[in-house]
């Protein structure tokens, strides 16, 4: 059927359907809203579909594989086989799940879904451009709209994903064999979960770093016991360095990378940093360099809507951009690139639509990397809460002195729990150690509902547990903790 030139219209429209874009459609069509739903690809968006739910389905597969293989001392000895193919089809059929529910949860809750690629035609229009041999275009008009187009992999210079060793995420995610060897560009939280993945599967890994050390932005002792994990992988890292070109050889690949300059002008100070050009040969090389906002596609300026200098709609605490009826929510809205935090944003900027007094508050937002070990935090830093001018009691507990922790084999890290010293309240919490990005959300809870240290450390926690770290944590910034030295 071709669809025709007809103009139709919505009380809201919402362009992009991934965590923050269908979140924001339900809750609006919860609200009794008319909702229209736009996508161009497919339901879930990168989040279920390329990213978060195939790569920890990808890391759990390959940590039962290693963990199988590396239990002598538990006793069990064994040499698992790995069907790479297997493994990617019951990814597959997870994502798939995923997706499908997503969708059949838009219609149950009244969500007109529409497949094809939005363009603002002014600030209440917008065309939409079905894929396929003539299937045309048609104008959808809209009172308010949501703009939630997500964010892609960035493409350095000389590196352009559709050459054929060279990957981005989503292609290293449906990898159908495992390469024999990988360079990954990039040490943050996509370059590092893959590189455990794929050495793992026996890949023999190398990771570049144009800055001093891995996952910029988390403090020096989280990431320690990261690192430490990745060496015993035998994953290497060269750090201060930046990939300049690649080029084919006999078996593969050669990549090239290089000194920025304000790293040569570092005098030796960073980590690991080498004087001369790399040369790592390779089979693929992975460029996990970070994302982008995907708004440069949508003719934002024939609504007048503005971006920062990096192509992120600015946006205020509920979500409003600078045109009032247009709302900007997920990783297209800027930084933290989290699903959580587009799924609030969404939810939020649905409910402002509906009249409703929402707003967001980013104070107890959780994050998590889950490397082995994980890294989950939410919060303030100690660091940071002094820098906001707070006296601050500090409490932690190491997984070495939990049970639970040590009947896993894994007990390398600790549960930082940091609060206000004169009230007490709860400010913020880093966890470094097994479930990490489990463990955070009692923290947040506790920071959302105003809690203290001696909230946290009353409450009785079932024994033997990872949670009870939480809970021992609390009592070391009291001063009674039982089960490690307080401070």
């Amino acid at each position: 059927m071709v669809v025709g030139d007809v103009t139709t219209g919505t009380d809201v429209l919402v362009i992009g359907a991934g965590p923050a874009g269908y979140v924001a459609a339900i809750r609006a069509g919860q609200l009794d809203l008319d909702v229209t739903l736009v996508e161009k690809n497919a339901y879930g968006g990168t989040c279920l579909n390329d990213g978060c739910i195939p790569s920890k389905a990808l890391i759990t597969a390959t940590d039962v594989a290693h963990e199988a293989g590396n239990a002598e001392e538990m006793g069990i000895h064994a040499d698992p086989a790995v069907d790479l193919s297997a493994m990617m089809g019951w990814k597959d059929e997870v994502v798939d799940q995923l997706t499908g529910g997503v969708e059949k949860l838009c219609k149950a809750n009244g969500v007109n879904l529409l497949e094809g690629t939005a363009t603002f035609a002014d600030e209440n229009t917008v065309r939409v451009s079905h894929s396929g041999e003539g299937q045309g275009s048609e104008t959808l008009e809209f009172e308010h709209a949501i703009v939630a187009t997500g964010s892609r992999p960035i493409e350095i210079p000389g590196f352009e994903y559709d050459d054929e060793p060279v990957l981005d995420s989503t292609q290293a995610l449906a990898l159908e064999s495992v390469p024999d060897s990988m360079v990954i560009v990039g040490a943050g939280y996509i370059g590092m979960e893959l590189a455990g993945v794929y050495a793992k599967l026996g890949t023999d890994v190398t990771v570049i770093e144009m800055l001093d050390s891995i996952l910029p932005g988390y403090d020096d002792d989280l990431k320690r016991p990261v690192k430490q994990r990745a060496n015993d992988l035998g994953i290497d890292f060269h750090f201060g360095y930046a990939a300049s070109e690649w080029n084919e050889t006999a078996d593969g690949i050669r990549v090239v990378a290089e000194q920025p300059e304000e790293a040569a002008a570092d005098g030796g100070q960073t980590e690991a940093v080498e004087d001369e050009p790399l040369e790592l040969d390779a089979e693929k090389v992975l460029v996990a360099v970070g994302r982008e906002p995907v708004s440069d596609t949508l003719e934002l300026e024939n609504a007048g809507i503005e971006t920062d200098d990096r192509g992120f709609i600015q946006t205020d605490s509920r979500a409003r951009s600078n045109v009032e009826h247009v709302f900007a929510v997920g990783d297209v809205a800027g930084e933290p690139m989290l699903a959580h935090k587009g799924s609030t944003e969404g939810q939020v900027a649905a409910e402002v639509i509906a009249g409703e007094p929402s707003a967001i508050d980013y104070q107890a937002m959780p994050a998590a990397v889950f490397t082995e070990p994980e890294i989950g935090t939410v919060g303030m830093s100690e660091s940071e809460a002094e820098d906001a001018g707070f006296e601050t009691a500090v409490g932690t507990f190491p997984f070495r002195a939990s049970g639970r922790a040590l009947t896993t084999g894994e007990s390398d890290g600790f549960v930082k729990i940091v609060a206000d010293d004169d009230q007490g309240y709860v400010l913020g919490a880093q966890i470094v150690g097994p479930e990490a990005s489990e463990l955070v959300a009692e923290v947040g809870l506790a920071i959302e509902l105003g809690a203290t240290l001696e909230d946290i450390a009353s409450t009785v926690h079932t024994h033997p547990t990872l949670s009870e770290s939480v809970m021992e944590a609390a009592e070391n910034a009291l001063g009674h903790a039982i089960h490690t030295l307080n401070r």
